[in-house]
């Protein structure tokens, strides 16, 4: 063909040829890449089909819902399968194929099957419990032990929730008076960012894991495709793996997610966690009480059956006693009677030893006096000296202390014009002593004065 065409004449062309080729209307099943709606109540989709690996893009096409259609379609698909038209969901559609010259290519939407996404819902939600069967972990997490009494807990939700708020003021407000610590690992509860987020929490409270006894994921209510961020094989094995039991109150009373699946118990709602936890501390304060009651039955019967016990024993033990009195007592009297007669004999050689060393000493004594008497006349002349000269010092030793003390005397050191301040009876040695304000006596020779403080200085 050498006939030159101008674009729009090449355009109008492709556009009634595929109007010609394909003619009506078509059922297509596709993914949402991306879903808007205008201000003018249109929906503009963008349809994708992905290669098997779930990462390469296929085909890719735009797609359009006319607002007179769109509010028809909107209602039946979200009161059937409690999803919105939102990116990542599989739909199968009845479109016609529409081509603009200035536009392109596009599809016009007029209809949407809803049975077609709630089955590729739960087909994907069943291929990723599969997925955790064939890894072995789907039920690792219900597997752990949780304290009888949980009352340290990390709580990944969002800060602003509703729902959180509603956790923490019930858990608080318990009638039982128990006191829980949480901490708040925030994180963003459904959208796109949800898988991250909370993956990312549970991380950072893996690094104090030994901080809390358990961890609670909680948002509050919300429709059906807010809830299915929590069909997510990632989440759900991040939990499997996670080595707190972790608690779910997502918000929900129809089925469960993944997420609650594969967590250590699911609940419907942030504050059925809170009950879920305060009746734990619950049971595990009546398990005290009835095992104190327990060992306080079995403590008395043990004290009763040894207090017979003992009866017994000592109903044996006082004849045995008395014969090793008796016994005793004999080997006592014995004793005594030979050591009286050792005691004696002893002290009779003592006595003839003592008499004769007296004897002895008589007659040594007199020798000795004789010997030396002369010599004790001459030394006693000697110290009648030297005992004169040592009292004359004495004397005059005492006399100079007596002139030094006159001088010293506090009457003669007020005579010479000096005085003695005294505050409560204490003699003031330092202007850190008294403070502005305070009552002191000064004293004279010949009277006192009381005087009160205004200004003190001290010397730097």
């Amino acid at each position: 063909m050498n006939e030159k065409l101008s674009l729009t004449e090449l355009q109008l062309l492709i556009r009634d040829s595929l109007y010609t080729s394909l003619p009506g209307f078509f059922w297509v099943f596709a993914e949402i890449a991306e879903a808007k709606e205008n201000f003018s109540g249109h929906c503009y989709l963008e349809l994708i089909e992905k290669h098997p690996d779930e990462t390469n893009v296929r085909a890719r096409v735009r797609a359009v819902i006319w607002n007179n259609r769109y509010r028809l379609v909107k209602s039946s698909f979200e009161s059937i399968t409690g999803e919105r038209l939102r990116e990542g969901l599989k739909i199968l559609f009845r479109a016609k194929i529409e081509y603009h010259e200035v536009y392109g290519l596009s599809l016009i939407i007029t209809d949407i099957d809803p049975a077609f996404t709630v089955g590729e819902m739960a087909l994907r939600r069943r291929q990723i419990l599969l997925k955790l069967e064939e890894d072995g972990v789907i039920s690792m997490n219900r597997e752990l032990e949780l304290s009888p009494a949980p009352k340290r807990i990390a709580v990944i939700s969002s800060k602003n929730a509703a729902g959180y708020n509603d956790f923490i003021k019930h858990l608080n407000s318990n009638i039982y008076g128990y006191v829980f610590h949480t901490a708040l690992f925030d994180a963003v509860m459904q959208g796109q960012e949800t898988e991250e987020s909370i993956i990312s929490a549970l991380n950072r409270i893996s690094e104090y894991a030994g901080l809390f006894d358990a961890v609670a994921i909680i948002r509050g209510g919300g429709s059906q495709s807010d809830l299915s961020w929590f069909d997510n094989y990632n989440i759900a094995y991040h939990i499997t793996q996670f080595p707190l039991p972790v608690l779910t109150g997502i918000g929900h009373e129809k089925d469960l997610t993944v997420t609650d699946i594969v967590a250590f118990h699911a609940l419907k709602t942030p504050t059925a966690v809170a009950d879920y936890l305060i009746e734990r501390m619950v049971s595990a304060e009546s398990i005290l009480e009835e095992l104190g009651n327990e060992i306080s039955s079995l403590a008395s019967e043990i004290i009763d059956d040894k207090k017979e016990l003992i009866g017994s024993w000592r109903l044996r033990l006082l004849p045995v006693a008395g014969m090793m009195l008796s016994s005793e007592r004999k080997r006592l009297s014995a004793l005594t009677v030979k050591m009286t007669l050792s005691g004696r004999k002893l002290l009779n050689g003592f006595m003839i030893t003592l008499s004769d060393y007296m004897k002895g000493l008589r007659t040594n004594t007199g020798v000795f006096l004789k010997r030396n008497q002369a010599d004790l006349s001459g030394s006693a002349e000697i110290i009648k000296i030297n005992s004169r000269n040592v009292l004359m010092k004495a004397v005059q030793t005492l006399e100079y202390q007596h002139n030094k003390l006159s001088v010293l005397d506090p009457l003669n050191v007020l005579k010479r014009g000096f005085t003695l301040t005294v505050k409560d009876g204490e003699i003031i040695k330092s202007v850190e002593m008294v403070n502005t304000g305070d009552k002191v006596t000064t004293i004279f020779r010949d009277g006192s004065v009381t005087s009160r403080v205004e200004d003190r200085k001290i010397k730097q």
